[in-house]
């Protein structure tokens, strides 16, 4: 399987992805269901993670709403780039997220 075969197969699973979570969440993703879909186990290493700019999607505010936000797009490309890299050697070419 050559590089753009691999690249088609993430774009496919992360527009399905994308769709699932769209339904559910809306545009947008903040609190316990951020935390649950990009894999931390607390609040806590959330808040580690971003002390460190480690959160693998950038992460946003929004005017007189609490928390920390990011797109179900950008949460359903990391999470289809993830899986692939696992069951494909796949290396996603990504830069890391945190606060803009």
């Amino acid at each position: 399987m050559d590089e753009a075969e691999k690249a088609l197969l993430i774009d496919e699973l992360a527009k399905s992805l994308e769709s699932d979570l769209l339904g559910r969440y809306g545009p947008v993703m903040s609190g316990d269901e951020l935390l649950r879909a990009l894999g931390y186990t607390s609040k806590e290493a959330f808040r580690q993670s971003r002390m460190r700019n480690t959160v693998a999607v950038p992460l946003f505010n929004l005017e007189h709403r609490r928390g920390k936000h990011a797109l179900v797009k950008d949460v359903a490309r990391y999470l289809a780039e993830q899986r692939f890299s696992a069951a494909l050697g796949v290396s996603p070419n990504r830069e890391q997220g945190g606060d803009p």
